[in-house]
């Protein structure tokens, strides 16, 4: 790619792009892993970087170098929050499910054709999965949550993204195939809720249930992952339930608001 400067829509696309790549994780990335996964040169990262951090929306951490998310994000998000209640609704929902099943309740938003985590609640159980926190990202149809959210779209909707699905699905298309993704969007839409039986990482496993906004559409999901042996058979109709009564609450609570 060039290392031209660039106008317009392409430089906003890029900065967004960069900004979502650095808040993936707390401790944000190094410069070579945003070059990587941006697709533009060094010269052009580095020069976005250093514009986003003098207006600090970006931060250098000084001892690993990685950037990281600067305070005009977190004030952003501060005023964002008031518009968007999902802590004051979906915390509570989480607390129930970790307090409930012992094992990690998560809040994920429909962004496009992702998933985006928002909120996680720790279980008690001492043996956790790591796969899942505030931040990650996953292609629709990847992933409990993001299946959940994929099996109640229109019909139309989830053939557009299964009709380019190694694309979509990008790293995680070897072992979510478009065969077996289409047997889990059916079981789920027959279930109610969704179970990834370590597809993203061996021997982690996940459930998920979709939240609906006011026109009935999955806009978001809530989910729960921990260690195969506590996924399997009753427990796992159980852990179902569960998903799907908290899901209906908060569902029910953003159709009021």
């Amino acid at each position: 790619m060039s290392s031209a400067p660039v106008q317009g829509a392409q430089v906003v696309s890029r900065i967004a792009s960069l900004l979502r790549i650095v808040g993936r994780t707390p401790v944000g990335s190094p410069l070579v892993e945003l070059v990587r996964e941006s697709g533009l040169t060094r010269p052009t990262v580095h020069r976005l970087l250093s514009s986003l951090a003098a207006e600090g929306l970006l931060d250098q951490d000084r001892q690993s170098g990685n950037w990281v998310l600067g305070p005009e994000i977190l004030l952003m998000g501060s005023v964002a929050s008031a518009r968007f209640p999902l802590e004051d609704i979906a915390r509570p929902s989480l607390r129930r499910l970790a307090e409930e099943t012992g094992e990690s309740a998560f809040f994920s938003i429909r962004r496009g054709a992702e998933t985006v985590c928002l909120l996680r609640e720790e279980g008690s159980f001492p043996v956790r999965s790591f796969v899942l926190h505030e931040g990650v990202r996953f292609p629709l149809g990847v992933a409990s949550a993001g299946t959940a959210i994929m099996a109640f779209l229109p019909a139309a909707e989830q053939e557009e993204l299964l009709a380019d699905w190694d694309a979509h699905a990008g790293a995680f298309a070897a072992a979510h195939t478009a065969p077996l993704v289409r047997e889990n969007l059916a079981k789920t839409r027959q279930a109610g809720y969704s179970v990834n039986p370590g597809l993203v990482l061996e021997g982690s496993w996940g459930m998920g249930a979709a939240v609906f906004d006011q026109r009935g559409r999955p806009a978001w999901a809530l989910s729960l992952t921990g260690i195969e042996p506590r996924f399997k058979g009753e427990r796992q109709e159980m852990l179902g339930r569960l998903l799907m009564e908290e899901a209906h609450r908060i569902s029910t609570l953003l159709q009021r608001r």
